[in-house]
């Protein structure tokens, strides 16, 4: 390995650190380097005694509020000999970071903003704000492609289904990210978006043949490792056309990509080049757990190629298990090696060993202002006045107006903790107009429910909202109605008789469940920015001006009308 070559570009200086704090390390020191895990409290007693003294390579935290995780990273790093890799789900804004973050929207937002700038934008909020708490690592961009509409993990996580414009988008997050000192990491290598199902609940499967990959994801990958990607996110994802081609024999058997010597080695490091740092996806999501017996998969995910392990099911067992993996042959000593000074040469890349002796690991609490600040806000308010779009409106509804429109029934479709946000965002915003609207309750079918003449009386337009977010462990995120036998107004059976609009806050396939709905829009985002701007688009007082990076027909012709 030289260290001295992309992606490292290590100076004599650097390397030195790298190679005299590998020989001082103990055995136990190494293999406690190989582990990113979660950590569960900010108590500082937890932090050291479940954490740091198991000598952990990186530390990952689900968002707090910005003060709580810089005074808790700044603990991290002060009681741990060599300086941690501190990574963050960074995809949508500094909010991956901080609660007080900014939450800037989606990657589908940005390519439907149909400029790389916005991407630029996204790089440079989500890691300008998340470096101000100490964060130096982004678990992003994803560089999925959308190519399945009914995979319930991609689509607007994703910069869509053209692979072009998602290497453009990812290559422009890269930008602003770098220049936050930030490493970022592609993934989910080797490509999600193509099977319906979710790598949380199985290890999913990129079906692709290889010339097929090699002109989709090898390209986007190729071109990611050629601009300078520090790290790469090995998912639980097989990909059947590589693996049976570099070994035969594995023919038949579904391995994913986090265990996978074929697709790691042979595939990522050999064919396209990459020398940097591979991270697994979470070792407790089931595609990596029903693979391999855990005992055996903790210290060959190490062998098989990858450089450090992320997420637990248990710190200590997982420790235990890497260590009698080294002891017993399933890891080799030549690949602890590898992966420790990859590990240590990411760090150095990122002048951590520097910082660390300049006192600078984190920065001064002054830097928090950072989040949620004043031109982040703008940016996210340009976001979504270009990037919402409207997919279709054959009834010619809009704009709606207080003086057509006047009774709403609003009906917030999704249970996710942001449900009560957006409801109180869009009915805020509609009465403020001068709409009254009536909140959707499910009904209580043995009162009875409206008839065509009822519901004629009582609303002007039934205004749909669909928040259902990307979540994982789902096998779907289509929508669901609340109804008993077609009867009650969750269900959509009035479009022939009140004018009905849907909006969709993330999923940008909803309409293929409301093929019925006339005028549809997406909006790939639910941040207070977006539903802001969606009312304003839907009343006249700006212009829709989103294009879409994805088909939102589905395929289906009959979708458009």
């Amino acid at each position: 390995m030289d260290f001295s070559r992309k992606p490292f570009y290590l100076n004599k200086e650097d390397i030195s650190w790298v190679e005299e704090t590998f020989d001082r390390m103990s055995l136990e020191e190494k293999i406690g380097q190989l582990f990113c895990p979660i950590g569960y409290s900010t108590e500082p007693a937890y932090l050291q005694h479940e954490l740091l003294d198991k000598h952990i390579g990186g530390l990952f935290f689900r968002d707090g509020m910005g003060e709580e995780m810089h005074n808790t990273f700044a603990f991290a790093q002060a009681h741990s000999r060599i300086p941690l890799l501190i990574p963050s789900n960074l995809e949508a804004g500094g909010d991956g970071a901080a609660i007080d973050g900014t939450a800037y929207g989606k990657q589908m937002a940005a390519a439907a903003a149909d400029d790389e700038k916005y991407a630029y934008r996204l790089g440079k909020i989500a890691c300008s704000e998340a470096a101000a708490l100490g964060i130096n690592w982004a678990f992003a961009p994803v560089v999925d492609i959308d190519m399945n509409f009914r995979n319930p993990i991609t689509n607007v996580r994703t910069y869509g289904s053209d692979r072009d414009k998602v290497i453009r988008y990812a290559k422009a997050y890269m930008k602003g990210a770098a220049e936050a000192n930030v490493a970022v990491s592609i993934k989910h290598f080797p490509g999600d978006g193509v099977d319906e199902r979710d790598q949380h609940i199985l290890t999913s499967v990129n079906s692709l043949s290889m010339e097929e990959w090699d002109g989709t994801y090898g390209k986007i990958y190729g071109e990611l490792i050629e601009e300078g990607a520090l790290t790469v996110m090995a998912g639980h994802i097989a990909l059947p056309a590589y693996q049976e081609f570099f070994n035969p024999e594995t023919k038949g058997q579904l391995i994913p990509a986090s265990l996978s010597k074929e697709l790691l080695q042979n595939l990522l490091r050999e064919q396209l080049g990459f020398e940097g740092l591979v991270i697994t996806d979470a070792t407790p999501m089931v595609g990596y757990t029903a693979a391999m017996e855990r005992n055996r998969a903790v210290p060959y995910a190490i062998e098989a190629g990858c450089d450090m392990i992320l997420f637990n099911k248990d710190l200590d067992e997982d420790y235990e298990f890497m260590m009698e993996g080294y002891k017993k042959g399933i890891l080799s000593e030549e690949r602890l090696t590898q992966a420790v000074l990859r590990i240590l040469a990411a760090k150095a890349a990122l002048g951590l060993h520097n910082r660390e002796r300049e006192g600078t690991l984190i920065p001064p609490k002054e830097a928090l202002k950072i989040l949620g600040c004043e031109k982040h806000r703008e940016w996210a308010g340009e976001l979504a006045d270009k990037a919402i779009t409207l997919v279709k409106d054959t009834q010619e509804l809009l704009p709606v107006s207080p003086q057509k429109h006047k009774r709403i029934l609003l009906e917030i479709l999704g249970d996710f903790p942001s449900n009560e946000r957006v409801k109180t965002t869009i009915l805020k915003e509609l009465e403020r107009r001068g709409f009254v609207v009536t909140l959707y309750e499910p009904e209580d079918f043995s009162k009875g429910v409206d008839n065509v003449r009822m519901i004629k009386e009582k609303y002007d337009l039934v205004f749909y909202i669909g928040n259902i977010e990307n979540a994982s462990n789902k096998t779907t995120n289509r929508l669901n109605w609340y109804t008993f036998f077609g009867q009650g107004n969750n269900v959509p059976w009035f479009v022939k008789e009140v004018p009905t609009v849907f909006a969709s806050l993330a999923n940008p396939y909803h309409l293929f469940d409301v093929p019925m709905i006339q005028t549809y829009i997406n909006c790939y985002s639910n941040n207070d920015c977006f539903l802001k701007a969606l009312v304003e688009k839907m009343c006249g007082e700006s212009e829709f001006k989103g294009k879409s990076p994805v088909d939102p027909f589905c395929g289906r012709k009959e979708l458009a009308y």
